[in-house]
């Protein structure tokens, strides 16, 4: 039987979190499966994966037989650093690439955080302090105390954070069409994906969403936009904006796939060809963990997106269709 102690660098964290740390090379799995079996005690009491545990607690785990593990295993979490926005003691923010995912799971061994951790061993807190989509780039915060993580979570939940995000979507926006008000609901598709659709604001499983949208440049075939988030909702923008029937640029998830693969082979703009997602969280907006000082963040446009509307601006293009608007907006 192995007694951990909490320290005060993991006060606050959740159970399941605490032990996945802690329990080096345990599966997801196990852990969740120890908890619920009640094998796992805090203060020699039964406690739940989301129980949050404070420094100084006794966490009781019962005997657990891993796998050994090859010391070069941890070799394959290569290191790496990511452009910097900014860093202080409390947090930092970097510019996050698309394609990247911000954490391990879900058939990706590896992530932003994990590849951050390995660069700096010596870091002894590194917390995602918000999530981003795997194919969506731009601003990325990073906790490096558990204050400042639990500070800036409670920001985002109290929506007291500014998030713009720059997309490109197929077709010309109304320019009238400047709120989104569209309840939203998430569910697993037949292969256990996670997707999301909008809803009537009557259904019993949607959750109100709303994004605000501004007409930031008007395109061949195509309408760069600002978005600025008022819920944050599981892919919100993505479907907001599909739904009005406007898809992003290369989402592989509610786009236009025709579109999305000319693009991406170089047919849809002459001598340009662009693979991924043009959603790029490019401003970021919060108080400071410590000083309460207002902190706002710009993260440029990557250089592929900015090479992707410079075509555009001057190729003549084949021309693009976009999907009729599934449903009003109010």
């Amino acid at each position: 039987m192995r007694h951990l102690v909490v320290d005060e660098g993991s006060a606050g964290q959740r159970l399941d979190n605490f032990l996945l740390r802690e329990l080096k090379g345990a599966p997801k799995t196990l852990v969740y499966r120890i908890i619920r079996s009640g094998e796992v005690r805090v203060n020699k009491g039964r406690a739940g994966a989301d129980t949050r545990v404070e420094a100084g607690d006794e966490v009781r785990v019962p005997p657990l037989r891993l796998a050994e593990r090859d010391p070069a295993e941890g070799a394959a979490v290569p290191a790496r650093e990511f452009p910097l926005l900014f860093e202080d003691e409390h947090l930092l923010a970097i510019d996050k690439p698309a394609g990247v995912a911000v954490h391990g799971g879900s058939g990706v061994s590896f992530g932003v955080i994990e590849q951050l951790r390995r660069a700096r061993p010596e870091a002894r807190f590194l917390e995602l302090v918000h999530r981003l989509d795997r194919e969506t780039s731009g601003i990325l915060l990073i906790a490096k105390k558990r204050s400042a993580l639990t500070a800036l979570q409670d920001q985002f939940r109290q929506r007291e954070t500014g998030k713009t995000y720059a997309a490109l979507v197929i077709g010309a926006w109304p320019a009238a069409l400047k709120v989104i008000d569209v309840a939203l609901h998430k569910y697993l598709d037949a292969a256990g994906e996670r997707r999301v659709k909008a809803v009537p604001a009557d259904h019993p499983d949607g959750r109100r969403s709303i994004s605000l949208v501004r007409v930031v440049q008007a395109l061949p075939g195509h309408t760069l936009l600002d978005v600025t988030i008022k819920t944050g909702r599981t892919h919100q923008i993505r479907v907001h904006l599909q739904q009005a029937g406007h898809p992003i640029v290369g989402d592989d998830k509610y786009g236009d796939f025709a579109v999305n693969k000319a693009l991406a082979r170089g047919t849809a703009v002459p001598g340009c060809r662009f693979e991924h997602m043009f959603l790029h969280a490019r401003r970021l907006a919060f108080d400071h963990p410590a000083s309460g000082e207002r902190i706002e963040l710009e993260a440029p446009l990557p250089p592929e997106c900015a090479t992707l509307l410079s075509r555009l601006s001057s190729a003549p293009l084949l021309p693009t269709t976009a999907p009729a608007a599934a449903a009003s907006t109010p």
